[in-house]
């Protein structure tokens, strides 16, 4: 509680590692990045399947790097030996396994209180969380006795599974291709057709099911779920009712409007309201990433962000308004 930081930064996924190795780079000094997870890039990690295709213009999006970190495209494994590096060579203080539990301003320094009750204090803050770091639950009940059937990732998957994958974007394709290799898959969506997936992505479904590998269940709502027969029994809208091992949501993330409320923060619609400098209106706690716009999961926007909040507070230490 002594130190006070130039810089903490909540989060060490790309925005927030951008933050501090952008802050680095213009001569801020005293640096400390808080993860929840045991590692960085927790989202990548643990949402991205393995040698899955990072692109620069995530969706379309053309959007050219502004700092020093330049990202072009990759996989997941060299996207995360790229974060990897550049937080060893610029020698980030980072603690992980720590999550924030909130950010209160006293005078003019804050202080960051975590879940085991720690306490750091610092000048500037930047609130890097994301969404896909709380992702989305469907609206009804999940039984107590199915939870450990219940996936939203494919950690638990075991081979020969009968798995039903929920979702209609990039994640769910992928979740669900990845698959039929070694488990019968079902992907239900509650749309007549795909409209987010990229071109890629489109074309793998189309494939898996061209074999037979994949069994598409389109314009399907799923009203409840219950155990029958140690398995989880799915009731859809069209009074069909399925049996399936295990059921994996792809359904996006939500912000994280809780532990924004603890900061003394307000939504905006979905988004959080900052300046041209990623700036809330509270002076000197910033945000960034997808919890700021709705660029989703580009990891240049997020770049971006943290060269601009970087900039912003350096040029202020330096005098210049």
């Amino acid at each position: 509680m002594e130190k006070i930081y130039e810089m903490a930064i909540i989060g060490a996924g790309p925005a927030g590692i951008a933050v501090a190795v952008e802050s680095r780079t213009m001569g801020i000094e005293d640096i400390l990045l808080l993860e929840k997870s045991h590692s960085h890039s927790a989202t990548i990690r643990e949402f991205y399947k393995n040698g899955k295709r990072v692109d620069k213009e995530w969706k379309g999006q053309k959007i050219d790097c502004e700092g020093n970190i330049v990202f072009t495209e990759g996989t997941k494994e060299s996207t995360l030996n790229l974060f990897e590096k550049l937080l060893a060579a610029h020698e980030i203080d980072t603690v992980f396994n720590t999550e924030a539990e909130s950010v209160k301003k006293l005078d003019s320094i804050f202080v960051i209180t975590t879940s085991n009750n720690q306490k750091f204090k610092a000048e500037n803050v930047v609130i890097a969380i994301g969404k896909m770091g709380k992702p989305n639950r469907p609206d009804y009940k999940i039984p107590p006795q199915l939870r450990s059937k219940i996936d939203f990732n494919l950690d638990r998957c075991r081979p020969k599974e009968d798995i039903l994958v929920v979702g209609g974007g990039n994640s769910a394709a992928e979740y669900a291709c990845a698959l039929v290799e070694s488990n019968r898959v079902t992907l239900s969506y509650r749309k007549e057709r795909f409209t987010k997936l990229n071109e890629e992505n489109l074309q793998q479904i189309e494939n898996c099911v061209k074999k037979g590998a994949l069994r598409l269940k389109l314009n399907s709502q799923i009203e409840k779920i219950q155990q029958i027969d140690e398995k989880v029994g799915v009731f859809f809208r069209d009074k069909t009712v399925e049996k399936f091992d295990r059921i994996v949501y792809a359904i996006g993330g939500t912000t994280p409007v809780e532990f924004l409320k603890r900061c003394s923060l307000e939504l905006k619609g979905d988004s959080l309201e900052v300046d041209e400098n990623f700036m809330t209106p509270i002076t000197g706690l910033f945000a960034a990433g997808d919890i700021v716009c709705d660029t989703g999961g580009s990891i240049v926007a997020a770049l971006n962000h943290g060269y601009k909040i970087a900039s912003y507070v350096a040029g202020r230490k330096r005098g210049v308004k």
